[in-house]
């Protein structure tokens, strides 16, 4: 996908070439969110890409299955996993925030957040501080990246993740800031071996007292430190200073970006040149540079729909909101589990640089799983629904009783594999295959 003059980022308006469709519809909330409903995308069809994109980014795109007390009942879920201090239960509490919340984009930033300062709750074996975490994700998802960067470089599960406590004035360890600067910041580049012990230097001193992370004075290195050619006494927040007005830094944002909404090696170096450019214009304002990446004429591109292969968590709660199972609904701890089998293991990711994603996701392992999963939705076996899917209903609901085609554009937004509603056997089979096409390991 490579705009070929102009401002990348330049505003989509439709027009004869790029119409308005239910395929851009689909694009949006598969990408931008967790799928939508027939009932949502006929809405978004029928208002047009503003007034839909902007529900998204206000978090009112969702119109079906928020349930009443939805805030209520995810916090309760929340304190039984902390009571219980397991971490099953909480991968279910986010499943259930993502399925059911009215707000998918803030739950698919907290997402993209938790893989980009990837942190293993196997090393932190501490829920109550996993849940702190994406808890911190979730409400500065969407900030100047700047506020997100400090608030997690005093985030107890990230630094006992790294191993923040053993680096002490005169006994520095230098795995926080390593990561700090390939991986949250510059990426791989900008600095050099001695930058990283001596950013290490910086960041000396942090230790746990109580539940809070705190400076202890006599474990921090206050000497000079030369860091990226400056020489000053970098402390964490100088340090943090230093490398947040690093092109570098605003690059790898907008690589972040691109990657999450548009897929690996979909936009070239000036598109993100220009949205670096942006971000770093603007503060490194996050929800700036969302804003600016759903409205691009970039993003409704043909070229980039269809692209970008789900994730497993894209997969699966895309299926059973697009399905509309939300009443009774599958059961969250399985399909939490669902998520971790087929490689997407919340609060587990594989290791400091998270999920890779992209062609990762699609082994000859997973392509099975993947269409056990489907089975299993659909009724073949159980989910926790208790009863089995029946496509009849579904379609007639919305007028389509006799319409093979109605899941294919429910699910990818145009025409594809058929799903015959005659009778309801044959019509799961079929709409089984179809979730298990390679259209639809697409979004």
């Amino acid at each position: 996908m490579r705009p070929t003059s102009g401002d990348p980022w330049a505003p989509y308006v439709p027009d004869e070439g790029m119409p308005w469709d239910l395929r851009r519809v689909v694009h949006l909330h598969r990408r931008a969110g967790f799928a939508a409903t027939w009932e949502e995308l006929q809405r978004d069809l029928k208002d047009g890409p503003e007034a839909s994109i902007n529900r998204l980014l206000e978090g009112r795109s969702r119109s079906c299955g928020i349930p009443a007390d939805f805030a209520a009942f995810a916090d309760r879920l929340a304190d039984r996993a902390l009571a219980a201090t397991d971490s099953s239960r909480l991968k279910a509490w986010w499943v259930y925030r993502m399925l059911f919340g009215p707000d998918p984009l803030t739950e698919r930033l907290t997402l993209l957040w938790h893989g980009h300062f990837a942190t293993s709750n196997g090393k932190v074996n501490n829920v109550a501080l996993m849940r702190r975490q994406n808890e911190t994700l979730r409400s500065l998802c969407r900030a100047p990246f700047g506020a997100l960067l400090r608030a997690m470089l005093r985030d107890p599960a990230l630094l006992i993740w790294l191993d923040a406590p053993d680096n002490t004035k005169g006994h520095p360890n230098e795995n926080l800031a390593r990561e700090l600067m390939e991986l949250f910041t510059l990426g791989v580049g900008p600095y050099s071996e001695d930058d990283v012990k001596r950013a290490a230097r910086a960041l000396t001193g942090w230790r746990f007292v109580g539940d809070e992370v705190r400076l202890i004075p006599s474990r921090h290195d206050p000497g000079s430190k030369t860091i990226l050619g400056r020489t000053a006494a970098f402390d964490i927040d100088s340090l943090a200073a230093l490398l947040l007005d690093h092109p570098a830094t605003s690059r790898r944002l907008a690589w972040r970006l691109c990657h999450e909404f548009f897929g690996e090696g979909a936009v070239d170096e000036r598109a993100i040149g220009a949205l670096a450019e942006g971000l770093r214009a603007h503060n490194l304002d996050i929800g700036w540079g969302v804003a600016t990446v759903l409205h691009s004429r970039l993003f409704f591109d043909a070229a980039n729909l269809g692209r970008r292969i789900a994730s497993p968590i894209d997969y699966i709660l895309g299926a059973v909101r697009a399905l509309e199972m939300l009443d009774p609904a599958p059961s969250a701890p399985v399909l939490a589990d669902w998520c971790g089998r087929l490689g997407q293991d919340l609060f587990y990711p594989p290791n400091v640089g998270g999920w890779p994603g992209g062609r990762s996701w699609i082994t000859t392992r997973s392509a099975l799983g993947r269409a056990n999963f489907a089975a299993a939705l659909v009724g073949v076996d159980s989910v926790g629904l208790g009863t089995s899917f029946d496509p009849i209903v579904l379609a007639a609901r919305h007028g389509q009783g006799r319409n093979p085609l109605f899941f294919a554009r429910l699910l990818l937004g145009a025409d594809g594999p058929e799903v015959p509603l005659d009778a309801p056997g044959p019509a799961r089979h079929a709409l089984v295959r179809l979730l298990a096409s390679a259209e639809a390991q697409r979004i």
